[in-house]
């Protein structure tokens, strides 16, 4: 009579001990301040607060932490963006209020950190495909936004029927972004009057 075979018990694999999360938001803050080439597995190591070892195990190497942290901090700062447009009352309100959160986030130590889409445009767009692409997602996303915030203006009438919407929200994002460049280089930005040199594109 044939027996069964016996197979020995596996206990379920072990669940991550961290906070994958919390671990990302700590490499943004490090691929941020010092670029892709400029981290290395142990800066990582130090800031995630991780052994190197659970880094490999977790994402594979240093170019899948920097994708996971991408993708972390433009879910972030697309939420963050729409919260700003979400607290006014018309499209022009909403736009200047988008805008004046680009503002805030190109000043003092959060600007000298810098944006992690202008970093990686710069450092990393031109010779990475799968970088460049989400480069590409981020930055169309946002002229999106500020694009339908005109339209929404045009519609409620406090943004002229004359602007051109997809046009100036592409001027709008060199803006922004170049914002961010001028952060990162720690030249302070006069808020007030930016704002209202910006806004007058829609006047």
């Amino acid at each position: 009579m044939s027996q069964t075979p016996h197979h020995p018990h596996r206990p379920p694999g072990r669940p991550r001990e961290f906070d994958i999360d919390a671990a990302l938001d700590k490499a943004v803050r490090v691929f941020r301040e010092r670029g892709y080439h400029a981290t290395s597995i142990g800066d990582l190591s130090d800031a995630m607060e991780l052994a190197a070892g659970s880094i490999y195990k977790a994402f594979k190497d240093k170019r899948a932490v920097f994708l996971a942290a991408f993708d972390r901090y433009s879910a972030l700062r697309s939420a963050q963006v729409r919260a700003a447009a979400d607290d006014g009352q018309t499209g022009h309100d909403r736009l200047r209020r988008v805008l004046a959160s680009y503002l805030e986030a190109s000043q003092g130590i959060e600007g000298r950190r810098g944006c992690l889409v202008v970093g990686s445009t710069i450092e990393l767009a031109a010779l990475d495909a799968e970088v460049a692409a989400r480069v590409s997602v981020a930055l169309k996303a946002n002229e999106a936004l500020l694009a339908g915030l005109i339209r929404e203006g045009q519609a409620d009438g406090s943004i002229p029927a004359h602007v051109d919407p997809d046009a100036t929200a592409r001027l709008m994002i060199c803006m922004t972004q170049g914002m961010r460049v001028v952060g990162k280089a720690k030249t302070p930005l006069p808020t007030a009057a930016l704002l209202d040199v910006a806004m007058k594109l829609i006047a």
